[in-house]
């Protein structure tokens, strides 16, 4: 992979250990705007990918990139560049979101999504939706239009139809290997890691210093009609505090939940004075401490970006104004 190398020393070495990250020692240029993407995490191995389906993720997570940075390189806002770069993956089956989002137990499709803007802390999200077409639209809709932060269910699906947002018959979701995957979790009754951790998120800081977040699901393979992870609870997957930090994480939603990883880690920033990646690491040990696991894209304040996950791996990528990189897996030196 191609990278600038002035961002290549910026960005440098993601080294797998307990939680693999970006280390603390990062930008002293002012930063003009930035954008963090991750693409899911789990069990993510060079033996068990073809050259054909890495390429196409690295593609697909530039496209992403592309997308927000165009918003961003125009004097644009965070919060519209985040959108921007998960509509990017909801429409791409390789993701778990939108289009592709994996099954329910019962053979449907349920998804969840969350934005948070990092001003006034104003947020929207959706939980359990079966008709919008891009879920993020639908939770900005949330922050938008309404005096509400979250919408769930039928009455998520019927706002969103309000607002006059896309909406599709729910097999419009349906792909054929996600198909295979909820076979393969019945049948067997168990789940792997990748049934488990498929969700994308963003985070950006625009021009301004503004921060803001985004993530969106299409949950857990086989999962149980009306569950709901940690993706549309603020504070769990999804945080944007001016100043302070931004985060969307991806992994074991009930693990994520407990702990409130989203907040935790930008509780550590502003109360504790600690950096984003060391925070982070330290909100998912506490994942794993009780048997979960995942990882978070962050950046703070002074627009530094982070990222930690204490999986295998994570599809991520960084851009701003001097380059840009793309990573999948966890032994990958950036």
């Amino acid at each position: 992979m191609r990278r600038a190398p002035a961002f290549l020393a910026a960005i440098a070495g993601l080294v797998l250990t307990g939680c693999t990250s970006v280390p603390e020692t990062t930008m002293t240029d002012p930063v003009e705007w930035r954008l963090v993407i991750h693409g899911g995490a789990g069990v993510i191995l060079r033996e068990n990918m073809t050259p054909e389906r890495e390429a196409a993720f690295e593609a697909a997570l530039k496209r992403s990139m592309e997308a927000g940075a165009a918003v961003l390189r125009d004097g644009g806002e965070a919060i519209d560049a985040v959108q921007a770069a998960v509509l990017v993956m909801e429409d791409d089956p390789l993701f778990n979101a939108g289009y592709g989002a994996v099954f329910t137990a019962d053979g449907g499709h349920e998804l969840d999504a969350a934005i948070m803007d990092g001003r006034e802390r104003n947020a929207g999200a959706v939980a359990g939706v079966k008709r919008v077409k891009n879920p993020i639209l639908a939770a900005r809709a949330v922050m938008d239009k309404s005096e509400h932060v979250m919408f769930a269910a039928e009455g998520a699906d019927a706002f969103a139809e309000a607002q006059g947002l896309d909406m599709v018959d729910n097999s419009y979701f349906d792909t054929d290997w996600r198909r295979e995957a909820l076979e393969r979790v019945l049948q067997e009754r168990a789940r792997t890691a990748a049934d488990k951790h498929g969700t994308v998120g963003a985070v950006a800081i625009d021009m301004n210093g503004n921060l803001a977040a985004a993530t969106t699901t299409g949950g857990m393979t086989a999962k149980a009609a009306g569950r709901v992870g940690d993706t549309p609870l603020i504070g769990a997957a999804t945080y944007a505090e001016n100043g302070v930090c931004a985060v969307s994480a991806t992994g074991h939603g009930e693990f994520f939940i407990r702990v409130g990883v989203a907040k935790t880690i930008c509780d550590r920033v502003k109360l504790l004075g600690e950096p984003i990646v060391t925070a982070g690491d330290a909100a998912l040990a506490e994942v794993a401490e009780l048997g979960g696991d995942g990882g978070v894209i962050l950046i703070d304040g002074e627009g530094n970006p982070g990222f930690s996950f204490n999986s295998a791996g994570m599809y991520r990528g960084v851009i701003d104004a001097k380059g840009s990189m793309v990573a999948i897996y966890g032994d990958e030196s950036n």
